[in-house]
C-alpha cells in the first residue's frame, strides 16, 4: 500500500499563523508534499492567499483606523458576514496588514507569531515551494484551493483567468506539473479541466452542497454514480473525514473503495491535534492518521505535517 501524501493545511498552521511564510516554511521542513494555499482576489485582481476573503480573524486590519471605513456586512455564498473583505482593498494597501491566529483559544503559543508576517500572493506560495525544492531536494507541490468564485464573479472579480494566467507564467498547467487544485464549486473545476491538464480535487462535505449546484448535495455526489461523474473533471475527492470514518470504534463508510472503483483518488481533511478535533475512537492525532493510512487514503490534509509525515513513514 503507498502511504498517503500530505498536504500542509495551510502551511504547518498547528505551529504558526496559517497561511504565512513561516508556517509554509516549516511545512517544508516537516516534509511535507504538498503546501496548501486558500485563494481570494483583492479588488484590483490579485490573487491573495487567506482562508477566507473577510480577513478580521486573521489579521490586524481593525488595528488600522485608515482601513475603517471597509467595515461592512455581505452575502458570501448565501451566509451574511460582517467584517473586512479582500475585494475592497488593493493588493498593495493588503500587504500593509500583518497575520494572526485565527485560533488564539486553541492555540496560543501560536499568537507569539501575531504581527510578523505580511498577507502573501499566490505567486509568493508558488515561490516559497519552488525555494523549498531548490533547499530539501524534494519537489514540493502546492495545493491551491478556488473560494468562492461565484461570490467573486458576481462582484466583477471572475477568478478563473487570472488564476490560469498565474499557472502559465509558471508551467503548472501540465498533467505533471506540481501542483493540485480544489473547489467546492463544481463549474469551476469543469471549465479548468477544458483549458489546462494540470490535476483538479472536487471538495466534499458531510452536509451541504456546491454553492453553483443548488440541484446538487455533496452527500449525492459521494454516492458511485456522483463519482462516476466527477471523474469526468477530476482525478481526486477530498472529503472531510467524517464521510469516510465519522467514529474509528465503527467500520469506515465505502467511500474511498467507491472512489477508488471510479478511477478517483482520495484526500481527507482535516487532521488535527487538538482533542475537540479528534474523532470518537481515536486516542490522538498519530491514531487518526494510522487508522486512515490504514483505510487506502491517498493524501491527508493536516495542520500537523510532522505527524503526518511520520504516520506516512517518510
Amino acid at each position: 500500500m503507498t502511504p498517503p501524501l500530505v498536504i500542509a493545511h495551510r502551511g504547518a498552521s498547528g505551529e504558526r499563523p496559517e497561511h504565512t511564510r513561516a508556517a509554509y516554511e516549516l511545512a517544508i521542513d516537516q516534509g511535507a508534499d504538498f503546501i496548501e494555499p486558500d485563494l481570494v482576489l483583492s479588488r484590483d485582481g490579485v490573487l491573495i492567499v487567506r482562508h477566507e476573503n473577510e480577513i478580521g480573524g486573521t489579521t490586524d486590519v481593525a488595528a488600522h483606523p485608515e482601513f475603517a471605513g471597509h467595515h461592512t456586512t455581505r452575502t458570501v455564498d448565501g451566509q451574511t458576514v460582517t467584517g473586512w473583505f479582500t475585494e475592497d482593498f488593493t493588493v498593495a494597501e493588503l500587504q500593509t496588514l500583518r497575520a494572526r491566529e485565527r485560533l488564539p483559544a486553541l492555540r496560543p503559543a501560536n499568537t507569539a507569531f501575531d504581527g510578523q508576517e505580511p498577507i502573501l500572493t499566490f505567486q509568493q506560495v508558488i515561490d516559497i515551494a519552488r525555494a523549498g525544492s531548490a533547499r530539501t531536494g524534494r519537489t514540493i507541490g502546492v495545493c491551491p484551493e478556488l473560494k468562492h468564485p461565484s461570490h467573486f464573479a458576481a462582484a466583477g472579480l471572475p477568478m478563473e483567468d487570472v488564476f490560469i494566467a498565474v499557472l502559465k507564467a509558471n508551467n503548472l498547467t501540465g498533467a505533471d506539473a506540481p501542483i493540485l487544485i480544489q473547489c467546492f464549486e463544481v463549474g469551476p473545476l469543469q471549465r479548468l479541466a477544458t483549458r489546462i491538464d494540470a490535476s483538479l480535487l472536487q471538495l466534499m462535505s458531510v452536509t451541504g452542497g456546491p454553492v453553483d449546484r443548488p440541484d446538487l448535495t455533496y452527500a449525492a455526489m459521494a454516492t458511485p454514480a456522483g463519482l462516476a461523474t466527477v471523474a469526468t473533471y477530476a482525478g481526486w475527492i477530498g472529503v472531510e473525514a467524517a464521510m469516510i470514518a465519522p467514529d474509528l470504534d465503527r467500520p469506515q463508510t465505502p467511500l474511498i473503495a467507491d472512489a477508488h472503483a471510479a478511477d478517483l483518488k482520495v484526500a481527507a481533511w482535516t487532521f488535527r491535534a487538538e482533542p475537540i478535533f479528534l474523532p470518537p475512537g481515536a486516542a490522538d492525532l498519530t491514531a487518526w492518521l494510522t487508522a486512515f493510512r490504514d483505510f487506502g487514503l491517498d493524501a491527508a490534509f493536516s495542520d500537523f505535517p510532522a505527524a503526518a509525515v511520520a504516520v506516512a513513514g517518510r
